[in-house]
């Protein structure tokens, strides 16, 4: 998301509308509407490679795996926000056509003009999903996911993958290799410095 508010308030109803016809996507916060920025490639085929690989795990099983289209919205919050992945196990979520209220797992791809908000007030809010089980964000520079997820106190423990590593999401009983999830990415080499 990009910090640009429109200072006017707007009502969600409005919100839902207008992202209908919009040639491109905004994150709704407490009725401030914020454009967002487009995705790097790499960004798309981390996202890619993830989705594909949930698809195939949840076939059969109840649940449903979405990609950057589909809207979580966070209605004690007053908040919509487009995940670069969600899975709803919930039945309720059936019921929308473009968003959803009850994931169980939301998975963030970040960037370097949104990795602070994805990791404070994001999650922050996210938090407020009382289906939530689990928040993973992926980097795109280096071979690295963490992965929070709820405790059976409430508390969000960290999970980190790197290189090697296999990841576990317990909310789906998805495993796969950190490997898998940066099929087919190729990181920039560091420039020596002169």
């Amino acid at each position: 998301m990009i910090a640009n508010p429109s200072y006017n308030y707007i009502a969600p109803e409005n919100y839902l509308k207008g992202e209908e016809n919009s040639p491109i996507k905004h994150e709704y916060r407490q009725g401030d509407v914020y454009a967002m920025a487009g995705a790097s490639n790499t960004h798309v085929v981390i996202s890619l490679n993830i989705a594909s690989s949930l698809r195939n795990h949840l076939r059969g099983k109840g649940c449903q795996a979405y990609i950057s289209d589909t809207k979580v919205h966070i209605e004690s919050l007053n908040t919509y926000y487009y995940p670069d992945v969600i899975v709803s196990c919930d039945q309720r979520d059936r019921a929308f056509d473009n968003f959803i209220r009850y994931p169980c797992l939301i998975i963030e791809v970040l960037s370097p003009s949104t990795e602070a908000f994805d990791r404070g007030d994001k999650f922050a809010d996210y938090r407020h999903i009382e289906t939530l089980q689990e928040y993973v964000l992926v980097s795109q520079n280096r071979m690295s996911v963490d992965c929070f997820r709820r405790n059976q106190d409430g508390q969000w423990v960290l999970y980190p993958y790197g290189q090697g590593d296999e990841i576990h999401l317990a909310s789906i009983d998805f495993r796969c290799a950190v490997t898998d999830v940066y099929e087919d990415v190729t990181f920039e080499l560091p420039q020596p410095q002169t």
